[in-house]
């Protein structure tokens, strides 16, 4: 065929219509602990999120950014490192700041490729106006600003408080409500639904629905009624025609506090410990992302806003991300990818890094108490020599094998170094007051001692 009757042929045929972006349903929980569902060990019974597992693709090797609430949230988000937008520390009432406001969020980037966008849940990145989600992506909010243990527990929609104290039994069944209305009313176009639950963060309660059903005490019950939520959610996708359109995703913002499972793994909420950060994750979308998939390779929540802005078509944010694109992962296109070393801060403080199988242990608190200096005396302390952790073969960062492993502990402190510029002073100044103080090597059962 000529270049004449090619061109010719080809202006006459119809043009074939672009794919619909995919919806998005992320659904994220609060404490929630790394063995805290049946498909990750739980003998509590998660029927829902098991199914969820079993028709797409579960990780087990996935990480929030933070160990903690507010900071987490912002990594989500952002796909950015907390510490870069300003969100070292969990946020308070008393609180005047929030997500930094030059920073982009996913749903910024969806609602400006015509997405409709809605959270329902606890938000927990600055309470006034200016940081509700309202106005940073969302046309509509239901949910708590903040955790369920700080007061007033105000329930919002959009700005304004529907209810000066939450009633913490009700919460579930309202947050579901919500959600699967806004799916109801948004089925005739592309929607991003941000569900933030508010449990299992304590306080804990369920509706009398589910108090006692689990034979696994409150707890239990609180996470049958969450597994039940998702349920719901996935009910309305499929009574809606949409689940073939829509790629449904649940994680956690941290390991568990004091109740839950962080399985085999050491450590809880708060700490940098491999059950203080490493999540469930699942991902389903039938036809796209293939059942039954178990995934070792690392994943991040900042992994989330470059992977969603690819599928919808979304513009990235100018700002430099830290999260990279994982959906050859979830499509089962690769078992496994490169990336940097993976930091794990806690406040301002750099502790671990993770390339592979190793994990690094830089920097450590003085004390276990929740909260940052001066109020509790927690300083971050510089571990010397530091500690190597082959996260395969020792999950539960029990044998340190530092010495038998030097070009890998090398290694690791170099890309720490290349990488430290690169973040805000804070951080900086953070690693030279970690650097500067006095510390006793790091031996079993010892911790640093503080100069003076």
């Amino acid at each position: 065929m000529q270049r004449r009757q090619f061109l010719a042929v080809t202006a006459s045929a119809p043009l074939a219509a672009a794919p619909a972006p995919p919806n998005v349903v992320l659904i994220y929980c609060d404490d929630l602990g790394y063995g805290d569902l049946g498909c990750y060990g739980s003998a509590i019974p998660t029927p829902n999120l098991d199914r969820l597992a079993a028709e797409g693709v579960r990780f087990t090797h996935f990480y929030s950014a933070n160990p903690v609430c507010s900071p987490s949230r912002a990594a989500l988000l952002t796909g950015r490192y907390p510490t870069r937008v300003g969100v070292s520390r969990v946020f308070f009432p008393a609180d005047k700041v929030g997500l930094a406001r030059d920073e982009q969020t996913l749903a910024d980037l969806l609602k400006a490729r015509g997405y409709a966008t809605m959270c329902v849940g606890k938000w927990h990145l600055g309470h006034l106006p200016e940081y509700l989600p309202t106005s940073r992506g969302f046309d509509e909010y239901f949910g708590i600003p903040y955790s369920n243990d700080m007061n007033p527990r105000l329930m919002l929609k959009g700005t304004e408080a529907v209810e000066q104290q939450a009633v913490l039994e009700t919460i579930t069944p309202r947050y579901t409500e919500q959600a699967v209305g806004f799916i109801e009313r948004n089925k005739a176009k592309p929607f991003f639904l941000y569900m933030p639950h508010t449990y299992p963060h304590i306080p804990l309660a369920a509706s009398e629905r589910f108090r006692g059903k689990s034979k696994q005490g409150l707890y239990g019950d609180v996470l049958q009624e969450l597994d039940w939520s998702v349920g719901e959610v996935l009910a309305a996708l499929k009574k809606n025609g949409l689940d073939k359109n829509t790629l449904v995703m649940f994680s956690s913002d941290n390991g568990p506090w004091f109740q839950g499972s962080p399985g085999k793994l050491r450590g809880r909420k708060g700490q940098t410990y491999e059950g203080g950060v490493r999540v469930p994750f699942l991902a389903r979308w039938p036809g796209k992302i293939p059942a039954g998939r178990v995934l070792d390779a690392i994943g991040s929540t900042m992994d989330l806003l470059p992977t969603i802005a690819g599928l919808s078509g979304a513009k990235l944010p100018a700002k430099p991300l830290d999260g990279v694109d994982i959906w050859p992962l979830l499509s089962g296109q690769k078992k496994d990818h490169t990336r940097e070393a993976l930091l794990y801060f806690d406040n301002w403080d750099l502790q671990c890094a993770r390339l592979g199988p190793w994990k690094l242990h830089v920097g450590r608190y003085n004390s276990f108490i929740y909260g940052p200096a001066p109020s509790t005396g927690r300083v971050n302390l510089r571990l010397r020599p530091p500690e190597l952790y082959h996260l395969v073969t020792d999950p539960d960062e029990s044998f340190d094998v530092a010495a038998k492993f030097p070009d890998i502990v090398r290694d690791l402190e170099s890309r720490i170094a290349k990488a430290l510029p690169g973040f805000p002073a804070e951080v900086q100044k953070a690693w030279r007051d970690t650097d500067g103080r006095d510390t006793a090597p790091s031996e079993p059962g010892r911790l640093p001692r503080i100069k003076g």
